[in-house]
This record gives C-alpha cells, sequence and structure tokens, in this order.
C-alpha cells in the first residue's frame, strides 16, 4: 500500500489548524464549511499535502493509509448504537472528522447520496444489532464481500475514505485489485462488454430510509428511491472492465451480479476475474487514528466478520465519499455546489 506517515510537527501543526476550526465549525455538514474545505486543507502539513497529490496523480497503489493522528478513546465517547443517533452538531468526534474531511479535500468533492444515512456527506460504520447478519457495512456476523463502492451507480465516487475510531478487535478491512494478475485476452475482452446486470446494494434501498425533512427533499428522494427500486428490479448490465488498456479501472459487485444463463461467455468471464481478484484479497486492521484512502476505479474492499459487543466499545469508522468531477452529476442534485445526489 501506499503510505504517509505524519511526524510529530505534521501532528502538531494539524492539531493547531483542526483546533482553530473547531472553535468556527460545529459540524462538516455545515455549509459554510464544505465549501470553504478545499481552501482549508492547504493549510495542512505539506508533506501530507504531498503524498496525497502522488497517490492522486500517479496512482501508485489503490491503498493509500495516512499514520499518526491521536485519537483520544476516552473523549471520542461510546460507539453509538445506530448512526441516525450520532449526526449532525455535538459529536465528540469534531476534530477527527474535520481532520478526515480536509484530507479528503485533497483528492476531491465529499459527496452525499440523498439514499444512504439521510443524505449525510459524512457517514459512521459501526455494527448495528438489527443488521448483524447482513451484507452492509453495519453488519458483523456476515462476511463484507469485497466489492467497487456503488458499482451499480453511474455516478459513483473515485475514492472511499475510512478513518478509524476504534478498532479494538483488530477487524480487517480487505482489499484487491488486479495488480500482478495478467487475464487473457479474450476474457478482457469480454469483460469490457456490457453484458453483466448488477443491483445496487442494500444500504440505498428504502428500507433503510429516515428522516425525510421538507416537502421538496421528500419528493427528491421519492425519485431517488424510485430509480433504485427500478434498477433492483430490472438490473442494467455493465462492463466489468473500462478505461486503458493496460491497468483497466474495475467496475464490479459479484454479491450482487448475476449473469443470465443465456450468456455463458459473459458468466465464465464474470468467474474468472472473481476468482483471479479472490486469491489477491489482502486484509489491513485500522489502528485508531489511521485514514485509508481507497480508489475505487483501481481497488474492491470488504470486511472480515467479527462477534460484536454493542456495549459502547465496538470498531467505529467514520465513511466519505469523494468525486474528482463534481460535474458528472450536476443534473442529480439541485445546485452547482449542492454536493447531495439525488
Amino acid at each position: 500500500m501506499f503510505r504517509i506517515d505524519l511526524s510529530e510537527s505534521d501532528i502538531a501543526e494539524a492539531g493547531v489548524l483542526v483546533a482553530a476550526l473547531a472553535e468556527r465549525y460545529r459540524t462538516v455538514e455545515d455549509p459554510a464549511f464544505v465549501r470553504e474545505a478545499t481552501i482549508i486543507a492547504h493549510e495542512l502539513p505539506r508533506a501530507l499535502r504531498a503524498g496525497l497529490l502522488e497517490f492522486r496523480l500517479t496512482e501508485p497503489h489503490p491503498l493509500c493509509v495516512i499514520g499518526g493522528y491521536p485519537i483520544d478513546d476516552d473523549r471520542i465517547g461510546l460507539t453509538p448504537g445506530h448512526w441516525k443517533d450520532c449526526g449532525g452538531e455535538g459529536r465528540p468526534t469534531l476534530a477527527e472528522d474535520l481532520f478526515f474531511y480536509l484530507c479528503a479535500s485533497l483528492l476531491g468533492d465529499p459527496i452525499a447520496w440523498s439514499t444512504q444515512q439521510d443524505g449525510r456527506l459524512l457517514h459512521d460504520v459501526f455494527p448495528i444489532k438489527e443488521h448483524q447478519f447482513e451484507q452492509l457495512g453495519s453488519g458483523s456476523e456476515e462476511l463484507l464481500t469485497w466489492h467497487i463502492e456503488d458499482a451499480f451507480h453511474p455516478m459513483r465516487t473515485d475514492y472511499v475514505g475510512l478513518m478509524c475510531l476504534r478498532n479494538p478487535d483488530g477487524v480487517n478491512t480487505t482489499y484487491g485489485s488486479l495488480e500482478g494478475i495478467d487475464l487473457p485476452a479474450d476474457v478482457v475482452e469480454v469483460l469490457r462488454q456490457e453484458r453483466f446486470p448488477i443491483r445496487p446494494d442494500r444500504s440505498h434501498l428504502a428500507a433503510n430510509r429516515q428522516n425525510d425533512g421538507d416537502e421538496q427533499l421528500r419528493r427528491l428522494r421519492d425519485r431517488s428511491y424510485e430509480w433504485i427500486s427500478g434498477l433492483d428490479a430490472n438490473p442494467e448490465p455493465i462492463a466489468v472492465l473500462f478505461g486503458p488498456q493496460e491497468n483497466p479501472y474495475l467496475r464490479l459487485d459479484p454479491y450482487f451480479m448475476e449473469v443470465p444463463a443465456s450468456d455463458p461467455e459473459a458468466a465464465a468471464a464474470l468467474d474468472t476475474i472473481v476468482k483471479a481478484i479472490d486469491a489477491n484479497i489482502a486484509g489491513y486492521a485500522l489502528k485508531p487514528g489511521e485514514v485509508l484512502f481507497l480508489d475505487n476505479y483501481r481497488g474492491t474492499h470488504g470486511r472480515e466478520p467479527f462477534t460484536a459487543r454493542f456495549d459502547g466499545t465496538d470498531r467505529w469508522l467514520t465513511r466519505l465519499n469523494v468525486a474528482r468531477d463534481l460535474r458528472k452529476s450536476r443534473a442529480h442534485r439541485r445546485s452547482a455546489d449542492d454536493r447531495t445526489i439525488y
């Protein structure tokens, strides 16, 4: 993986910046902070900025980990029981949220999905009791199978960011890619064709819908959920590989893909790439304070199963979805500078 380890002076410099911001902003969802974050991010330590620039421009590895940011386990409080109970102002993790958001802003613009966690930019990822056996980030006993984040969506983001607040059991985030894998030319040719139906993952379904806010917001979300529901019933075929001939980009989520029996060639090609990535899967247990950015065009990710205690001490991450080009989703956002995709 590509690592950026903060020095003591980097940590001190970032700490001063974050402390000042925590006096001005109560949440990273504040529209004023969202607008200013890209400018403020250039006040982060130079070595951190340089490392993230290299990761963004040269694509040295699908995974980037920033290490060294300190976490006070007592100050952040107990791991919440549900994401709906810990959004908005007054989060004990404000300092961590600010640092994480600024790092993400050096790669692109964080975006929100109207169909995930009430349209928040910053997501919380921890075990939720009723999701224990679900194929969700909030599951625990069930292996979260590797996937490209939101692979079904034409406006899926370029990077997935995770910041570790707590991981006492050393639960692995799994990751894989095509690095070092030489697929047969005929298989690659098939995988570049739109022959692979894909359904939305469960986190976008209306079953997870919570607060709708005003009437306009409700109508916009109705439209989004209607599109998601239609795609779930009638999945559209996509190409699994795209982009450069050498080191092609990926788009797949095998758990939610099923090739029709009428296309055995496509089924065989999908089976080939899935087995190849399976053989290349690795794991990394994030440590408190570490920030991970996954290139969502080049690397898959998942999570190993674990037994949650639901006592306030379980694994707790935060997540950001980061887009390099906001314009590609403009038709699905309320304004040019709005970050929520409907």
